[in-house]
């Protein structure tokens, strides 16, 4: 809609906002109490029953003495019917001063239509809030991406699909809570601004505290802080909260994302991939109803169907990168890994060490494969510096990395307790620079933790392979966009 467009419709708008308050109608009143639903009063219909419910006007269709009204809440639509001969001339002219996008209370009684539609039979209503914008052109269908992202409530109003997906994120969310409250597992939180941002390889956003007079990060990972608590006691503890990573934006990254992190005294990695196999099959089922989760195109056709029937694939990292690279791979000199690694497609930086040229090559060329749910484990040691090292093969660690719809959805591990070796591979991972070690953490560990297994779920990763969605953007209600 164009500007002028725009500004001549806010005057009209306003001028009947003018009109109402004329007529001793208080436009924004706050003196409405719906008893039900719009749902609900269609859900639970009686001919005659007496109702009182509220949402925004979406539609209206004047027939001179009449009108019908679409009203519409969180729960979906009503259309109310108004009469001049039930409300009287006055209250009913009240109606030439509402428009597409405003909010009203509406009391009366149910019934249903000739071609079969319940409604309600309006015998008084309140006007509750003028909105002085008009809508989208397309009200019923944004399309429009850069506006549904850079104002969702305008995405949430039009587009009922995007509503569900949200309000089925806070249904996966709340399943993900019960199932790990029905483990024994407690809830806690942890510090957000941290003098050392550790947990995870990142670029962290800086912050500063003035009061402390010094600078603090916002967290890459909740790792650090909850195993504290296991040094404390708290045996089985877990945190839904926002990670920052001052990193680029992508269909699968926002630089703001929520994680699941979990922990569990006296488990290890196969502890962790029981419980991530059973959560997101408890979730699936519970929310959707279903183990079968089908991904589809703009036109409503079927492009992929993810398969979470359990058990879970499970290959080890060599393993796998062998399937695609060559069964060679791992006894080829690190130039001529390097060489095929280019020549598969892979992106290769020069400052790249050994194994980051392996794991480009699985980030590239083999994540990307992974529909159905896999397991991959033992991974290289130098990737998770806070995983304990793998008896059987010492160059990797006890860790799996969850793979689904094609990225990675939890990783995990059996998570490293002893003091000295994990202070060594930090410091190794550090590169010597003594500032980034977390020595509060590595004191902790010193007055013992139990040995444990850790998982991470990616919050928002979860949901896109759940709720069928390509972007990381429309799983989270205020994506971070550039400012305009």
């Amino acid at each position: 809609m164009a500007m002028d467009e725009t500004n001549s419709l806010m005057e009209q708008r306003k001028a009947k906002l003018s009109a109402l308050r004329a007529k001793g109608v208080d436009p924004f009143k706050n003196k409405f109490k719906p008893g039900e639903s719009c749902a609900q009063a269609r859900a639970n219909y009686a001919e005659g029953r007496e109702v009182a419910v509220a949402g925004r006007i979406t539609a209206h269709r004047g027939m001179g003495k009449s009108m019908f009204i679409d009203l519409r809440d969180q729960s979906g639509r009503l259309q109310v019917y108004a009469q001049k001969n039930v409300l009287g001339d006055e209250a009913f002219g009240i109606f030439e001063n509402l428009d597409l996008g405003d909010f009203i209370g509406a009391r009366g009684t149910l019934f249903t239509t000739k071609t079969g539609e319940i409604s309600l039979r309006l015998t008084s209503f309140t006007v509750l809030a003028k909105a002085l914008r008009p809508p989208p052109e397309k009200w019923h269908g944004l399309a429009d991406t850069e506006i549904r992202y850079r104002q969702r409530y305008l995405d949430l109003a039009s587009n009922p699909e995007t509503k569900e997906i949200f309000l089925k994120r806070s249904q996966i969310i709340r399943e993900i809570r019960n199932f790990l409250d029905a483990r024994g597992y407690v809830e806690v939180e942890t510090p957000m601004m941290q003098a050392i941002p550790g947990g995870a390889a990142a670029q962290p956003f800086k912050t500063f505290h003035n009061a402390l007079g010094c600078e603090f990060y916002l967290r890459i990972a909740l790792e650090l802080y909850l195993k504290r608590l296991l040094v404390g006691g708290l045996d089985r503890v877990f945190e839904i909260g926002r990670n920052f990573r001052n990193e680029g934006l992508s269909r699968k990254h926002n630089p703001e994302f929520t994680m699941l992190e979990a922990y569990e005294a006296y488990g290890d990695y196969e502890t962790m991939m029981e419980l991530v196999q059973s959560m997101v099959c408890h979730v699936a089922q519970k929310v959707l109803g279903t183990l079968r989760i089908e991904h589809k195109d703009a036109t409503g056709s079927v492009i992929k169907t993810i398969d979470l029937s359990p058990p879970w694939r499970r290959i080890k990292y060599k393993d796998i990168v062998r399937e695609r690279a060559g069964a060679d791979w791992f006894e080829l000199s690190p130039a001529a890994r390097r060489e095929r690694a280019v020549h598969l497609g892979a992106e290769i930086g020069k400052e790249y060490e050994d194994f980051e040229v392996t794991q480009a090559v699985f980030e590239k060329l083999i994540e990307p494969t992974l529909i159905d749910p896999t397991f991959v484990t033992h991974a290289p040691k130098e990737l998770i510096p806070l995983a304990k090292l793998a008896p059987e093969d010492t160059t990797t660690v006890e860790v799996f990395e969850c793979c689904i719809n094609g990225q990675e959805i939890a990783p995990a591990y059996t998570e490293q307790n002893d003091p000295l070796e994990q202070r060594e591979r930090l410091e190794h991972q550090a590169g010597g620079e003594q500032q980034k070690l977390d020595e509060d953490f590595l004191i902790a560990l010193e007055h013992g933790m139990p040995p444990a297994g850790g998982m991470g779920v990616g919050i928002d990763r979860l949901c896109m392979m759940l709720l069928g969605q390509e972007s990381i953007r429309d799983v989270i209600l205020f994506p971070q966009l550039k400012p305009k």
